[in-house]
């Protein structure tokens, strides 16, 4: 059975691997019911069945996850769980009525009174942190909802920047934190520990598609991460480390749950296991890379509002090490392409608009303070011919 670990100050024993709801549902489009099908509904209740049976008592999904929380709904009385804790999110508007509207609509589409834990869904810029903190914002609807019962704990989900995030923790109004945080990605850890410090529970979300595609990983990943497969690398990498009460298992069909149950079975080993396998990926990496870039490559960077064309130079090297290093080349090129077409979730362009809208010359003074601007430019276009050209729109543009 799944180990529970306190989810901070909401106190509920919250289950270490977590049923997102991203990728089970049949279309990210909120289909009407007749079109939703029995096959698809047959997978979901199979999955939640299996996930039950496992111990993943805790569901999350969205108002923004296409047919999710319909088709959860229609299941969620017949497969009965007393253990079950459930979360769905809803996105921050300006308009507190147009919440309260899309609140309802999410507790209507999953067919409950109540939830346990309700998120603020993409707290990405400092105007959605305004929209739910300000009196008689959103969050003054989600305490009204508290008061009647029907919401036990409030969160927030997040992309932003780390001192937004730090910003949001601070307010102390939110329990816990929905956040990116995996082995690719460990910049957002200084949020991690200001959560623990005001007691909040932390949930890292998606950390095997955003954590590098790992449902496909490179040969080379495979291989650097051997005996153990990528997800069981990343899940044990993500809970073995301090203040992480749970990670999101966003299983698409019932045997999309063996790996990250094979995790949990070798957490204790983790001490052991993830050394070496640590070790072989660092190794590739400066092999790769070379280690005086990369331990100055992040500096001077600008920020990509402050960068000619809206460059994302932060992302971009990023995804420049990342394919480098270990061959995350599907990743690479979906998370390339989703620059500039992603809203407010990825913000900032890709490379495709260097030579085309950025010159060199407007890079090159953008970049005058990193010990690398001479070599950025090729570093780019180099990027460019290897997963440019592919615009990716997010499946939802409101989650």
């Amino acid at each position: 059975m799944i180990p529970t670990r306190r989810f901070g100050r909401t106190e509920l024993a919250m289950p270490v691997l977590s049923l997102g709801g991203m990728r089970f549902q049949q279309s990210w489009t909120d289909l009407p019911p007749d079109q939703i099908t029995a096959e698809s509904q047959a997978n979901l209740r199979a999955t939640l069945e299996e996930a039950r049976a496992a111990g993943l008592h805790h569901l999350e999904t969205a108002r923004h996850y296409g047919s999710s929380e319909r088709q959860l709904g229609w299941l969620l009385h017949d497969l009965a769980d007393p253990n079950r804790i459930l979360q769905t999110k809803v996105p921050p508007q300006a308009d507190a009525r147009a919440f309260e509207a899309e609140l309802s609509l999410s507790f209507q589409r999953l067919g409950v009174e109540r939830v346990d834990l309700l998120a603020i869904h993409g707290i990405n810029r400092p105007e959605h942190l305004e929209a739910t903190l300000r009196p008689g914002g959103c969050l003054a609807v989600v305490r009204q909802w508290q008061r009647q019962g029907r919401i036990g704990h409030v969160g927030f989900s997040t992309h932003a920047s780390l001192s937004l995030i730090e910003e949001a923790i601070a307010s102390d109004a939110f329990d816990y934190v929905n956040l990116h945080w995996y082995f690719i990605r460990q910049d957002n850890r200084p949020a991690i520990d200001r959560a623990m410090a005001h007691d909040m529970g932390v949930f890292v979300i998606s950390p095997t598609d955003k954590g590098g595609h790992l449902h496909t990983p490179s040969a080379r990943l495979i291989e650097l991460c051997a005996p153990l497969h990528p997800i069981v690398f990343n899940d044990l990498f993500c809970l073995a480390a301090e203040g992480i009460h749970t990670i999101s298992v966003g299983a698409a069909r019932p045997a999309d749950l063996e790996l990250h149950l094979e995790a949990v079975g070798l957490l204790d080993q983790a001490p052991a296991l993830l050394p070496p396998v640590l070790e072989r990926l660092e190794t590739a990496r400066e092999e790769a890379l070379g280690r005086q870039w990369l331990s100055s490559w992040r500096e001077g960077l600008p920020d990509w509002q402050d960068t000619p064309g809206e460059l994302n130079l932060p992302v971009l090297l990023w995804l420049h090490n990342l394919l480098e290093a270990w061959d995350l080349e599907g990743f690479a090129r979906a998370r390339y392409g989703l620059l500039g077409n992603g809203g407010h979730w990825f913000p900032g362009a890709n490379a495709d608009v260097l030579d085309a809208v950025v010159s060199e010359g407007s890079l090159d003074r953008a970049l005058r303070h990193s010990p690398w601007r001479r070599e950025i430019p090729a570093l780019l276009r180099r990027l460019r011919e290897r997963v440019g050209g592919h615009a990716v729109q997010r499946l939802s543009s409101a989650s």
